[in-house]
């Protein structure tokens, strides 16, 4: 099926961005790897010291308005951040699976973009294809950023645990630890709406051809 010549400049200028975007990460990626090899400079996910703020253990007193400035009337709370000395193996699996599942969520929504608007600029709008392509990244939104948030935040609870007797592994720290992906989900039912709509437009594309 022959695209219409101005469908791929409808898709601009998110196409030429995210084409930009993946390429400049995957040159940073590439740089830190080689960086890594030949510096002997440890590149990863996660802090290098492991650090957790437990934004829900928090307290005040007079120390902390004193060291803290404040005008007069005001209050300032203390929200501890809870750091490994020296992380053993397990709590290095933990610190990077606090951070690492964001970014793989977000590599992987980039890449499957970067192709639905090739082919979108290749084969048409139009197409059950790119309808296809629509409703993989819609699910890969649903899913993953569910996914990616239920895994920081047991990663974080975790680790936290191994840190302080404050904040020890239970079902309220982990909700309190854990983000809803409110827009990511939202976003995925958009695409997944729109997949639908691509694919009615799709059809009737075939059948006005058809009686071309």
């Amino acid at each position: 099926m022959v695209a219409v010549p101005q469908e791929p400049k409808l898709l601009e200028p998110l196409s030429s961005v995210v084409g930009g975007f993946l390429r400049i990460l995957t040159g940073l990626v590439a740089a830190a790897f080689i960086l890594s090899l030949f510096s002997g400079v440890r590149i990863g996910w996660g802090s290098s010291n492991g650090c957790v703020t437990a934004s829900w253990v928090n307290g005040s007193s007079t120390d902390t308005s004193a060291l803290f400035s404040s005008k007069e009337g005001a209050q300032v709370s203390v929200i501890p951040e809870y750091c490994a000395a020296d992380m053993d193996g397990y709590q290095r699996i933990l610190n990077v699976l606090s951070e690492l599942p964001s970014a793989l969520l977000l590599i992987g929504g980039l890449i499957l973009l970067n192709m639905l608007l090739k082919a979108a600029a290749r084969n048409g709008i139009y197409t059950l294809q790119t309808a296809n392509r629509v409703r993989v990244l819609s699910w890969w939104l649903l899913v993953g950023s569910v996914l990616a948030e239920i895994i920081q935040a047991n990663a974080q609870t975790a680790l936290l645990d191994t840190l302080t007797t404050e904040a020890p592994y239970t079902a309220v720290s982990w909700l309190n630890a854990w983000t809803p992906p409110y827009l990511a989900v939202l976003a995925g039912l958009g695409l997944l709406t729109f997949s639908r709509i691509i694919r009615v437009g799709a059809d009737m594309r075939e059948d006005i051809e058809g009686t071309v």
